[in-house]
């Protein structure tokens, strides 16, 4: 299995296809395989790396709370970058993964080409944050205790039944992923890195002085990201917001095919210049 150091800790990674990079940051409720299907395609194209975040095995689960944050999951994907002697490249993150790569851009903008941001925002509205850093913090208690009931809750939420209505088989793939996370290592992503993250309205001054490329993904029955990613919309100046409609939050599972075309249309069109 191909691991890089991360200050001390192993980051576990896949790498495949050439060209021009593209990473992969993963949502809280799945590791590298949730992007099996970007995988499979966009790496026809370019080079496409991903890997488990700190807490998910095989990469290492640290037991310290301190080993986890915003700022260290970016910093993990640097370290990856130059592991892999990569001077630049396209950054995609989902939910969690979405956050990181944004924080990402924010600090590394030299080693960011452009970024895809999907299903972004989750907690930012002032009305529900207060309700969302709560169930946070309940399920951070409970995973380790009642990792299955914990699963079956999160797989049936509210942004996730177009996916099992549309596609039983791929949300079952999705369950079976949650049943195999490592209690230690979510409840651990969970209280340091989702409930302190800043809601992204806080993060407006920054946002506003991103130039490089950006699309913004999210599906319209994705609730808490709608008005996020309108945002990102509206702040961001070289921002396209694609909506995909009667879809949930997994939308790169949710809807491979149609995602897979807008994200590789969106990195040609970057690097061609056309964007």
């Amino acid at each position: 299995m191909p691991f890089i150091n991360s200050d001390g800790i192993g980051i576990y990674y896949e790498d495949i296809g050439s060209g021009v990079p593209v990473l992969f940051a993963h949502e809280f409720g799945g590791d590298l395989k949730s992007w099996t299907p970007q995988l499979r395609h966009i790496s026809r194209y370019f080079r496409c790396i991903a890997f488990n975040a700190r807490g998910y095995p095989p990469s290492d689960v640290p037991s310290s709370q301190a080993a986890y944050s915003q700022k260290i999951a970016g910093d993990d994907m640097a370290r990856l970058m130059a592991a892999l002697d990569i001077s630049d490249a396209h950054i995609v993150g989902l939910s969690m993964g979405s956050v990181t790569a944004l924080d990402f851009a924010l600090r590394y903008e030299s080693l960011t080409r452009s970024i895809t941001l999907c299903g972004c925002g989750y907690g930012s509205n002032a009305t529900g944050r207060a309700e969302w850093l709560q169930s946070n913090a309940e399920m951070a208690d409970t995973i380790a205790s009642d990792l299955k009931a914990v699963a079956v809750n999160y797989a049936n939420g509210p942004t996730r039944l177009s996916f099992k209505r549309k596609d039983p088989i791929g949300w079952q793939l999705f369950l079976d992923a949650l049943l195999e996370l490592d209690p230690l290592g979510a409840s651990m992503t969970l209280r340091g890195i989702q409930a302190k993250r800043p809601s992204l309205y806080k993060l407006e001054d920054k946002i506003r002085k991103i130039l490089m490329p950006v699309m913004i993904v999210v599906g319209d029955e994705d609730e808490p990201a709608l008005e996020p990613s309108l945002f990102l919309k509206q702040t961001i100046p070289n921002a396209a917001l694609w909506v995909f409609p009667r879809t949930g939050h997994a939308v790169n599972n949710e809807e491979a095919d149609l995602f897979n075309r807008a994200l590789l249309d969106f990195l040609i069109g970057v690097d061609k210049g056309r964007w």
